[in-house]
């Protein structure tokens, strides 16, 4: 791919780079042409897409660091002198928000109010973009599709921490130029993700992962929840669209695109956790089983669907890949990962591919 004239020399800051979306994103970034710089903690699984496609080799700088240590992200920043900031480094898994709710609360809440209050001291940044989650919204039951006016919440910590990180985005937004001392203000988006799938999330108690793993194996897949359903998409879909809201940023009437954004699936990709497991198990063949199993889960909507109207509206997004490209796609990179191809060819292939999908 050749460099984008709009990425092409930007300098870019990304939290969580090495975590599964992240390394997708500050890859494609640099295929782009911009200047990558990251700021995360070690990739949390072994294996991990950060070391196996081998990202390292394409960022501008590494710094590896808590979120939560202002004196290091600062340096970060000063290092770095980014213009974009995107925002991804979290604790992500909800399950495991109810094992560490304070240390989920610590990384998702104050974490983002340290990556702001940097921003608000560093000159050079002018846009970013903070990722949260589609489960930030308060459970309102009936199964209808959220939309970014709909009140914050979450029964567990994970999605009130999420929840909890949008209303301090918001204070940060609607304060503007009165928390920057030089008085220029940064322009602010916030967006809200469906469950992504794609090669290289080795995370745990996530479903296509859970399936790999199982399956690489030679065991069933284990399903607690197989009736839960969530808004999935390949990862690249909201990638795009967090990549054209920061374009956006930038330019002089940004104030529209200084708001909360969805970038959720159509709905013919919302379906349940069993149908998406038989899905995966069918394109993986070699005769693998899905098992459901009993047992009390923690309490989770039994229903996710975000409405994108609005990225649709303001920023021309919507889906390139349905659900059974995506997957076919995701179960691509593993089977490829598997038999020891260049995974970093691959997603070059595959952002190729998702680039000319644009055009159809």
């Amino acid at each position: 791919m050749t460099a984008e004239k709009s990425w092409s020399g930007r300098r870019v800051l990304i939290t969580g780079h090495t975590g599964f979306k992240g390394a997708w994103l500050s890859f494609w970034l640099r295929e782009k042409g911009a200047e990558v710089f990251g700021y995360s903690l070690d990739p949390p699984t072994d294996p991990n897409l950060f070391e196996i496609a081998k990202i390292s080799d394409v960022m501008s700088g590494d710094t590896r660091a808590d979120i939560r240590d202002l004196s290091m992200l600062e340096e970060a920043f000063r290092r770095a002198q980014p213009e974009i900031v995107f925002h991804l480094a979290a604790q992500s898994i909800v399950r495991l928000s109810y094992a560490l709710p304070l240390e989920t609360f610590s990384v998702n809440v104050m974490g983002t109010a340290h990556l702001l209050e940097v921003m608000r001291r560093v000159p050079s940044v002018r846009a970013a973009i903070i990722v949260t989650s589609d489960k930030c919204y308060g459970n309102l039951g009936g199964g209808r599709a959220y939309r970014e006016t709909d009140p914050m919440g979450g029964h567990d910590p994970y999605s009130a921490s999420k929840g909890c990180a949008e209303l301090v985005v918001d204070a940060f937004r609607a304060s503007g130029p009165a928390l920057r001392p030089q008085g220029s203000d940064v322009a602010i988006a916030s967006v809200r993700s469906g469950n992504v799938v794609g090669g290289g999330d080795w995370s745990s108690d996530r479903l296509v992962p859970d399936c790999v793993r199982s399956f690489v194996a030679g065991i069933p897949v284990k399903l607690r929840n197989p009736e839960a359903v969530r808004p999935w998409l390949h990862v690249l879909e909201p990638l795009a669209g967090y990549i054209s809201l920061a374009e956006r940023l930038l330019k002089a009437n940004a104030d529209q695109y200084k708001t909360a954004f969805n970038f959720g699936p159509a709905t013919d990709n919302q379906m349940n956790v069993l149908q998406v497991a038989q899905m995966v198990a069918q394109l993986w063949g070699d005769d693998v089983r899905v098992e459901i199993i009993g047992g009390p889960n923690p309490p989770e909507a039994s229903t996710l669907r975000l409405d994108s109207t609005k990225a649709s509206q303001f920023l021309g997004w919507r889906t390139r890949w349905n659900f059974s490209e995506a997957l076919g796609r995701t179960v691509q990179w593993y089977k490829a990962w598997q038999t020891g191809h260049d995974m970093r060819q691959l997603m070059t292939r595959q952002l190729a591919d998702f680039a000319a999908a644009a055009a159809e």
